[in-house]
């Protein structure tokens, strides 16, 4: 690590954000990482971005990143593809939008390039999921009718890969070929975009791209894309630079991180620990790779090191059930006392060693293991935590953990970390992770929640969030290191119980 952060005519360096969605973990949760380090992030105004299935404005978000590159005081441009190309995650997979339109689009990329050629850009895309289901919420309407028919769609042409005959559609699935064809071609167009991407990044347009993947499987149409794009990997001789690996909503986070890196040059390294190593050699679900590779794959996106021994941060990482539990399913009917006291026991030992530790528990998709929070917040130990994540899959509560942790690294060494925005960072991630997602949404949420789709009626929305906002404040004084810490807000933000959004006092 090295000099401090550039002053600027503001007074504070700024990056550019265009997040993946309006959630508050692809806006508030990339806005904790810079603050930690000091640094002030720019996120479009709310009328510009997407609002559940409503598309955001893509033509004036691109307006919009090209003001914010013609003031001096930002340092590094951080873009979600899917918001630029299409107006956000859903849109993605739902706009009728032509390849000519999406792919026009780019052009903003290569304007902001000619204008500051030296401002660095830092790209993330991802590769359209298959949902494994029947729920239309977050899909074309027809997935309700034919969700696991065209997931598995994917998975058996991904197998045929190598085959060269091209069976026909009957043969492969019972989809009627109007929808097939509906769906593949809005993932031709979406596949179309990241192989462009490839092309700005040999091109010098971009520096740094992130594809990533949630919500996979070893076989799916996804995985396959990503056979495809590897081989122009390969090709390109700057492909060897694209990050290819599982993620999704934690990645802006991640590539905040990296910036503040940059802009600082700085290069944080993490040592890796985890109490269970065979946990390690495990396929985390909804994922399509070992979770070892996943781990290292988060800590060179953030633009750390992955060393043996001596980080700057050890990461301690809870290894995933064998047994493939997800809480969003309720908690497990029996707790692994072993595995549970294993962590505790390495992050102690770690911690009374002067190291600075950070805890990304994958121990369950959907929340944080319930009894290694109790059990480390009886040992005192929480609040002594640099950063925690344990919310939806490994991909994301693992980028979570290591971007703020990053940050914090950064901060430290430059003179800028701000330990109040450290604390708010991990109590949110606790009160999140732990306390609505593994408590509150399993214990309230089947009365709170009548199904799992956004919900119409404002009354219910409301009585929602008060019951939510006192059981949080409730677990934040018995359990969490809470210290006078009030929630301030709490909402629901696409009124459904799969997140919600803090702003902590």
């Amino acid at each position: 690590m090295s000099e401090k952060l550039p002053e600027t005519v503001a007074g504070r360096p700024r990056i550019a954000l265009l997040p993946l969605d309006d959630r508050p973990v692809n806006v508030r949760l990339p806005g904790d990482v810079a603050t930690v380090a000091g640094v002030t992030l720019d996120v479009p105004p709310a009328e510009l971005l997407p609002s559940y299935r409503r598309a955001g404005a893509p033509e004036a978000l691109g307006a919009w990143l090209l003001e914010r590159v013609a003031d001096p005081a930002t340092g590094h441009v951080v873009v979600s593809s899917d918001m630029l190309l299409y107006g956000g995650l859903i849109a993605s997979r739902i706009s009728q939008d032509s390849t000519p339109e999406v792919l026009a689009r780019l052009d903003v990329l290569r304007e902001v390039r000619r204008l500051r050629p030296e401002l660095p850009i830092s790209v993330v895309s991802l590769v359209t999921r298959a949902s494994n289901s029947y729920s239309a919420a977050e899909e074309p309407e027809y997935w309700a009718e034919h969700g696991k028919e065209l997931h598995a769609l994917g998975g058996d042409a991904h197998r045929l890969l190598g085959d060269a005959e091209v069976l026909p559609l009957e043969d492969l699935t019972s989809v009627q070929a109007a929808i097939v064809t509906d769906y593949s071609r809005r993932r031709l167009r979406n596949h179309l975009a990241n192989l462009s991407l490839l092309d700005l990044v040999e091109s010098g347009t971009i520096d740094v791209l992130a594809i990533t993947a949630d919500d996979t499987a070893p076989f799916a149409a996804g995985s396959a894309e990503q056979v495809w794009l590897r081989h122009w990997m390969r090709m390109l001789p700057r492909g060897r630079e694209v990050l290819m690996y599982p993620g999704a909503d934690e990645v802006g986070a991640v590539l905040v991180a990296r910036a503040l890196a940059s802009m600082h040059g700085a290069r944080v390294t993490f040592s890796v620990a985890c109490a269970d190593p065979e946990g390690m050699t495990r396929v985390p679900p909804f994922e399509n790779m070992p979770l070892a590779a996943s781990v290292s794959r988060q800590i060179r996106a953030a633009g750390a090191a992955e060393i043996e021994a001596g980080g700057d941060v050890t990461l301690v990482v809870h290894a995933p059930d064998p047994e493939r539990h997800d809480m969003f399913r309720g908690r497990p009917e029996t707790v692994d006392t072993a595995a549970v006291q294993g962590t505790v026991a390495l992050l102690s030992a770690r911690l009374e060693a002067g190291e600075r530790v950070a805890l990304a528990d994958v121990r369950y998709p959907n929340g944080a293991d319930e009894a290694l929070v109790r059990a480390l917040a009886e040992a005192d130990l929480l609040g002594r935590l640099e950063a925690f994540g344990g919310w939806n899959t490994a991909g994301n509560a693992l980028g979570s953990v290591v971007a703020i942790a990053a940050a914090g690294a950064v901060g430290r060494t430059g003179g800028t970390f701000d330990p109040r925005a450290a604390r708010r960072a991990l109590l949110t991630r606790l009160l999140d992770d732990f306390a609505y997602q593994s408590v509150v949404r399993t214990d309230s949420g089947p009365s709170l929640f009548p199904d799992r789709f956004p919900m119409t009626d404002d009354k219910h929305v409301a009585d929602a969030e008060r019951v939510i906002h006192r059981e949080l404040e409730t677990l934040l004084d018995s359990v969490l290191p809470g210290d006078g810490v009030r929630i301030a807000e709490l909402t629901l933000p696409w009124r459904r119980s799969f997140e919600i959004g803090l702003v902590l006092d």
